[in-house]
């Protein structure tokens, strides 16, 4: 933790040298002692120190200043640091004024000048102000402080990068935290650009992308090399597993992913079913292992970077990114995973990432707290979900298509989503709207989803929030030139159909030659290379 501060603030230079002397004789091994002989530079300091989080224990104001009267900088200084005790220096003749302080500023105490000696006639008096300070203070997170709205799509997007990542934060609702606003609003702009990101040094973004976000925080963005034996793009349990495998024999290999790693695994609350973890693994923790694992083998990621471009330059491929720079290699490795399929319910999009998500939201489980949470979907992701929230939440309604929660769950799940009070299952049902309103302006959100289920008339249901999760997944859709490898060294072809957004299902095509050389080769461990196979065999997608 840093130290707090005392500030001292006088225009007189004498006087203001006298008291940072005395202060730092008897509290400078404990404190920062810092001094200002001008109002206005003074609030800037206290914003500056509210921003990188450090505390200050006190105020040691003057009370008569050109500009600015000692009273009037306690009332600024206050909104930024309402813990702070807050003395006045005054003269004889300003005994009324600081009297009167008492109770506009809530004043802790006014001393007379001079104060000397200060062993009797300052140090008593702070030493109990500060004792009170410290049963009272709250202790400052050192970290990343992310501020900004609960309903807010662009704060939604920046708390999940930096949870992904595994970058530890700090979450400021700007609502409910007056002094906060103080240090945000000039920064956030009006309207206000959200969210505001604070960082210990004391600068800060405002509505970050995820590129300048990483590149910020540390996270590599750009490949170091201009050459790799082998490059995966897709960081998901494929993606990583490949990365552990070519890095440990040896191969230069490099991972790009837009996000994070762990791709939809990644997003899973609790997975049992995993060979290896007999007590589950949550998704966050796997994606973490293979990472790191990948990496002490060498594997280099660069993270919220999109793979836009592949190009043949006999007998290399070349991989165009998002920022217009080039990276080439002897193999490609595509593990895009899956690409999210939307319902296109009605008032869907204006709620995207502002109480509707695609993926349990897992660090936002915390914030609906005794509130009413919707699932849709049934599959084992949705059923992971829907226990996990069920432990913080009133209540969890699951909209499943289906007639019954074993056609798409693993058994396990059904088992205990029966046996879970708070989870009420509703199926043969299918999500028509959504409707509620989100501001930062307001606390209180409500979504409904209407619910028309095929049995019983039509009835809504309301919630805080709507987790979209199991069938809206669908399989990646692949360009017509793309091949892929699948588990069994087979290799299959898809064809995109439709915007990228708006996709279903992928469609197969039918078997077809290729052409003799038209076809990337494929590096094995050691070195080996051999060529893909003249004729393309339909297989499952990875």
């Amino acid at each position: 933790m840093a130290r707090p501060v005392i500030m001292s603030v006088d225009d007189d230079p004498e006087v203001l040298n006298a008291v940072e002397r005395d202060l730092r004789v008897h509290y400078g091994s404990d404190y920062r002692i810092l001094k200002s002989g001008a109002p206005a530079a003074a609030i800037d300091v206290a914003r500056q120190l509210q921003e990188r989080g450090t505390p200050v224990a006190m105020f040691l104001v003057d009370q008569r200043m050109p500009g600015m009267s000692g009273t009037e900088l306690l009332t600024e200084v206050r909104k930024l640091h309402p813990d702070a005790r807050k003395v006045l220096l005054t003269a004889y003749a300003d005994t009324q004024a600081a009297i009167s302080s008492i109770n506009d500023v809530e004043l802790d105490y006014y001393l007379l000048k001079p104060w000397h000696p200060p062993e009797e006639r300052l140090y008593p008096v702070l030493d109990d102000l500060l004792s009170d300070w410290k049963g009272v203070a709250r202790v400052p997170y050192e970290g990343i402080r992310v501020v900004g709205s609960t309903w807010s799509a662009t704060c939604y997007s920046a708390k999940q990068f930096l949870a992904g990542n595994h970058v530890p934060y700090q979450w400021i609702e700007l609502e409910r935290d007056t002094a906060i606003q103080e240090v945000v609003r000039p920064l956030a702009g009006n309207p206000p650009q959200l969210p505001v990101i604070l960082f210990p040094d004391g600068t800060h973004l405002v509505a970050p992308s995820s590129r300048q976000l990483a590149e910020k925080i540390g996270i590599q963005t750009r490949a170091q090399l201009a050459f790799y034996d082998l490059i995966i793009v897709g960081a998901g349990p494929a993606g990583l597993a490949a990365a552990v495998y070519g890095a440990s024999e040896g191969l230069h290999t490099l991972m790009i992913e837009e996000s994070a790693t762990g791709g939809q695994a990644g997003t899973s609350s609790r997975i049992e079913n995993y060979l290896g973890f007999p007590a589950g693994v949550s998704g966050s923790d796997l994606a973490r292992r293979a990472t790191d694992q990948a990496r002490r083998f060498g594997a280099e990621l660069v993270t919220a970077q999109e793979a836009v471009g592949i190009r043949r330059e006999d007998p290399y491929r070349v991989v165009q990114l998002s920022d217009g720079s080039e990276v080439s290699t002897k193999a490609v490795v595509l593990a895009m995973g899956v690409s999210v399929r939307q319902l296109n319910a009605a008032g869907e999009q204006s709620l995207l990432g502002a109480g509707v998500y695609y993926g349990a939201a897992l660090f936002e489980a915390a914030t609906y707290r005794d509130q009413d949470v919707s699932i849709v979907g049934g599959a084992n992701s949705a059923g992971q979900g829907a226990l996990f929230f069920s432990r913080y939440a009133r209540k969890v309604t699951m909209l499943v298509r289906a007639e019954s929660l074993s056609r798409a769950m693993s058994q396990y799940l059904v088992d205990r989503i029966a046996q879970t009070k708070n989870i009420e299952v509703l199926t043969a049902s299918r999500s028509q709207a959504f409707r509620g309103a989100a501001s930062w302006r307001r606390s209180r959100f409500a979504s409904w989803t209407r619910a028309r289920n095929r049995r019983s008339a039509p009835r809504p249901r309301s919630s805080s929030s709507a987790l979209l999760q199991g069938p809206t997944w669908s399989p990646v859709r692949w360009s017509a030139t793309t091949r892929v490898t699948s588990s069994r060294a087979q290799t299959c072809r898809w064809r995109r159909i439709g915007p990228r957004a708006g996709c279903s299902t992928a469609t197969r095509t039918s078997t077809r030659r290729a052409p003799l050389g038209s076809l990337p080769s494929v590096t094995f461990g050691r070195g080996r290379e051999k060529e893909w196979p003249r004729r393309l065999v339909r297989g499952r997608p990875p």
